[in-house]
């Protein structure tokens, strides 16, 4: 059954969920939904600059354990008559006026934010990649499993319109059988913040320090790699790569470049390229199909369709032959609207909880891509093939 047809055949009760018990019981069913925001860094402050103009979403608390961050981040929403301030996560969960949760804090410490936030009654959005590492992983999946609160996972492409409508018209069979996946996400840049006082340094540039992050892997192809997911219907079952800090040797521990293949049933190949010295291209996504390719970027998509080969006759130093040409089909645009895919995630988030039903990016789909980006660091950490097989994955 197509997603479509699934949508409108379920009207939404299922999706993306595997956990029946997230759809039952302590829903907050008002049209009201009360906030708190666990990390006020640039990309909690931007989630709470939506939120401020998200109807029906009110953020009445901030947390953060660098103050300056923290004071950052209760500007936003110090208009709220009920708005707090916490250094502690902890606290924050004890406020019995909050609903739910964003989680946007370093890679490392989301399943057990995630964790304390369901014991505590709370509804989750986690930032993705969802955890760090395996472990980590099922950690969140485990509890969700007993839990009856929603819990969406931020690979915000499942809530893009751009992204759903794409993965509707590969379903129809746009462009035929996939035999390949390419992406990139390439930067030309040193991916640092500065910071004024030393003593800060893996706190606040925590992306470059294996303590925190997996870096570029988790932290931009793992929306690429949801997707692959998504339109394959699959999880991959074996990974190489290479990565290295080949450029910026400014004492950073995660990779400055990346090179990761993965293998999916069928033996469809997605290749995930990251730079940080070259932008060439910038954000790309090629779906490559018998019958054409759809090539995805920030907010536009084209597709190209497969042309044909046809063999010319003609003579070459006097010998006649036959020479094969390629004629290709020429690019077209598609016309797709659609909402800034962060801000169509939280109010996705939004009516999942009002309206009692799974987000489109659940705790199961964010799961399947962070356990693949740990197949994928484990490829490049090791230089060997690793498997899906070989991992304790839960799902």
């Amino acid at each position: 059954m197509k997603r479509k047809d699934f949508i409108r055949n379920s009207s939404g009760i299922l999706m993306g969920s595997m956990f029946a018990p997230n759809l039952m019981a302590n829903v907050n069913m008002s049209n009201n939904f009360n906030l708190g925001v666990i990390g006020t860094g640039g990309r909690g402050q931007g989630i709470i600059k939506l939120l401020n103009n998200i109807t029906g979403m009110n953020v009445i608390a901030a947390c953060d354990t660098l103050p300056f961050r923290l004071e950052e981040g209760f500007e936003l929403i110090k208009s709220n008559k009920n708005a707090k301030a916490y250094k502690d996560y902890r606290k924050l969960l004890e406020n019995k006026n909050i609903d739910g949760v964003i989680i946007s804090t370093p890679l490392n410490t989301h399943d057990k934010i995630a964790v304390d936030a369901l014991d505590a009654y709370k509804h989750v959005y986690c930032e993705k990649t969802l955890a760090k590492g395996a472990a980590a992983t099922s950690r969140i999946v485990s509890k969700c499993k007993t839990s009856n609160k929603i819990f969406q996972t931020g690979h915000q492409y499942h809530s893009s319109r751009l992204y759903s409508q794409l993965v509707d018209m590969i379903e129809d069979g746009k462009v035929g059988k996939i035999t390949s996946i390419e992406a990139q996400w390439n930067r030309n840049g040193n991916w640092r913040k500065p910071v004024s006082d030393p003593s800060l340094e893996r706190q606040i540039n925590w992306r470059m320090y294996r303590e925190y992050s997996f870096g570029l892997l988790a932290e931009l192809s793992s929306h690429q790699i949801d997707f692959a997911n998504w339109i394959l219907k699959a999880t991959p079952e074996k990974a190489i790569g290479m990565g290295g800090i080949n450029y910026w040797n400014d004492g950073r521990e995660t990779y400055d470049n990346t090179k990761v293949i993965y293998e999916f049933p069928g033996g469809v190949k997605a290749t995930y390229t990251c730079l940080t010295s070259n932008a060439k291209d910038d954000y790309k996504i090629m779906v490559m199909g018998d019958k054409g390719t759809l090539s995805v970027f920030y907010d536009t998509a084209w597709f190209y369709p497969e042309g044909e080969y046809e063999a010319k006759y003609g003579e070459v130093d006097g010998v006649s032959g036959a020479t094969t040409n390629w004629s290709e089909g020429k690019g077209t645009p598609l016309d797709i609207k659609h909402l800034d895919p962060t801000k169509q995630a939280l109010i996705d988030f939004r009516d999942a909880v009002i309206n009692n039903k799974a987000p489109l990016s659940s705790v199961t789909t964010g799961a399947k891509a962070a356990y693949a980006v740990d197949m994928g660091i484990k490829a490049m950490d090791t230089g060997q093939m690793t498997y899906w097989d070989d991992i304790n994955y839960i799902l």
